[in-house]
């Protein structure tokens, strides 16, 4: 009985803690994004930052990659590159979809923190380093989906 007993509180602490690992930004860093950017994930969103010819779109959507719509919503980046520090003004466009241009210049050393505010939800930030190498890519699972570094699959989207 004793042994049951342990065996199931471990079950359960493990089971707790699995969420968590598929959150984690080395996680994020060794999956492909879908729009070719960084993905981060913050509060009840999962956030991709792209960077291209001095614009910057933040791409939004929930743990199962739904779209979440960004009308109403705002944002801001500070872009931080050495001592040089700019700020850009994030707005809604499309349905889930931030973007924002100003002149910026992104370096392997960028840094940028975004800012979000949607609609009647709870502001979040969250920190991009766009140019930073990727790690090794997830290996995929029998099933084709990414596997982590430790040989395990996270699947995070089935653990909300």
């Amino acid at each position: 009985m004793k042994k049951t007993m342990t065996g199931f509180v471990l079950g359960a602490m493990l089971a707790v803690s699995l969420p968590a690992w598929a959150h984690i930004d080395e996680y994020f860093d060794s999956v492909a994004a879908p729009h070719g950017g960084q993905l981060r994930m913050v509060g009840p969103y999962h956030l991709e930052l792209v960077t291209k010819d001095k614009e910057i779109t933040l791409y939004v959507t929930d743990h199962a990659d739904n779209k979440i719509n960004t009308d109403g919503g705002l944002g801001k980046a500070t872009i931080e590159t050495g001592q040089t520090r700019t700020q850009i003004g994030l707005h809604p466009v499309g349905d889930n979809m931030l973007k924002g241009s100003g002149v910026f210049s992104v370096t392997p050393d960028t840094v940028i923190i975004v800012f979000i505010r949607l609609l009647d939800q709870e502001a979040h930030s969250v920190r991009f380093i766009p140019l930073k190498p990727k790690n090794t890519p997830a290996e995929k699972t029998r099933d084709g989906t990414p596997q982590t570094e430790d040989g395990y699959h996270h699947h995070h989207h089935t653990q909300h």
